[in-house]
């Protein structure tokens, strides 16, 4: 019981079922725990349906009402650690991630980062299906973030993320504060500041071809503005429960 991969979901009935299998077809013994937000089109029951396939490595559970995409993963965080797993994933439901890439997050993580974050702005990383819109407002929000919080990872708001379970025992869950857009960011930078080794591994980001995009205007300025927060707080904020004794925080670029 070691890699767990958590899927939050919302109104993803279109979605949910493939990438289950999809995960599981990798072969590489990943578990996979849905959190589904009281999704109306009924994307939990498809899931309980699917238990039935896999009762000991499919997981769900179940929130009433949208409760953001931050407080879903930690809520997952959570549940893992409880549970023992070394190695917890984070991915979206859309196939914008691909599954494949899973093993490569994870050992790069096994062979010594803490934290593997699937990276669209490396060397080797890409975007498909994107109006040339969307990629400058992603393209522009990675320099920002970076100019912001001194942070070095070139794709700081990158959602497919392997994550050692020592990094999120160390955190101070609580403590995140960001529920959308910026909670990608809020982790990132709370496992930096504790001086964890961060990763970044090359991955192709491919647009959702079924169901509907979550993206809009409140989760792009809650990015703009939680950005220059959390440059403000990391003055007086502490993120970790206990500290990690480390030196100097370590960037690598894990190739593929």
């Amino acid at each position: 019981m070691e890699k767990l991969v958590i899927i939050p979901t919302y109104n993803e009935r279109d979605n949910v079922q493939h990438i289950v299998r999809a995960v599981f077809s990798q072969g590489k013994d990943f578990h996979v725990l849905i959190i589904d937000d009281g999704s109306p089109d009924g994307t939990a029951q498809l899931v309980r349906d699917l238990q039935k396939e896999f009762p000991e490595t499919l997981f769900l559970e179940e929130r009433k009402g949208k409760l953001g995409l931050g407080t879903a993963y930690i809520h997952g965080f959570r549940w893992a650690l409880a549970r023992g797993y070394a190695f917890i994933c984070e991915m979206d439901a859309d196939f914008s991630h691909n599954p494949a890439d899973l093993e490569r997050l994870y050992q790069a993580c096994k062979q010594g980062a803490d934290v593997a974050v699937g990276s669209r702005y490396v060397a080797g990383g890409a975007v498909e299906n994107w109006p040339w819109g969307r990629i400058f407002l992603s393209k522009g929000a990675s320099l920002y973030t970076r100019m912001i919080l001194w942070m070095p990872v070139k794709d700081p708001t990158a959602g497919f993320v392997c994550y050692r379970r020592e990094v999120l025992e160390a955190l101070n869950l609580d403590q995140i504060s960001f529920v959308g857009y910026a909670f990608q960011i809020e982790m990132k930078f709370a496992a930096w500041k504790l001086r964890y080794r961060m990763a970044e591994v090359p991955i192709t980001f491919v647009d959702r071809k079924l169901g509907v995009s979550k993206m809009n205007k409140g989760i792009v300025k809650e990015g703009i503005l939680g950005v220059l927060q959390l440059r403000w707080q990391s003055i007086f904020k502490n993120y970790g429960k206990k500290m990690k004794n480390s030196s100097a925080a370590l960037y690598r670029q894990v190739s593929g």
